[in-house]
């Protein structure tokens, strides 16, 4: 399985998630958002930026209630909390969030 951006083919695997984490660019995470009728906004891409920080410091992708906290502590409590966050990523805030930032499914997203 793949993705196709600007006439290169990402491997992904069965899910969509990213095979190689060092391949993602920006325009993969559109591309990706874009199959699931996602248009990423500046909010959007202040969690997938977010996420891809989280993952560098403690290489995992962090699971929604850690995400919420760690957001709210950082963005502010009117963007860390489940509401504002599944308005974003309906299909679930760790789950598509980390998808579109290249990162491995979120442990204990099923």
């Amino acid at each position: 399985m793949g993705i196709e951006v600007n006439g290169k083919t990402y491997e992904t695997d069965e899910e969509g998630y990213l095979a190689n984490l060092s391949e993602w660019n920006p325009e993969v995470g559109s591309a990706m958002a874009k199959l699931d009728n996602c248009d990423l906004t500046e909010s959007h891409w202040e969690v997938i930026n977010f996420l891809r920080e989280y993952y560098e410091e403690y290489q995992i992708a962090p699971a929604v209630r850690v995400l919420t906290k760690a957001i709210g502590k950082k963005l502010g409590p009117d963007k860390g909390n489940s509401k504002y966050l599944y308005e974003l990523f309906p299909y679930g805030p760790g789950k598509q969030a980390c998808k579109y930032a290249g990162l491995p499914k979120p442990t204990g997203c099923v």
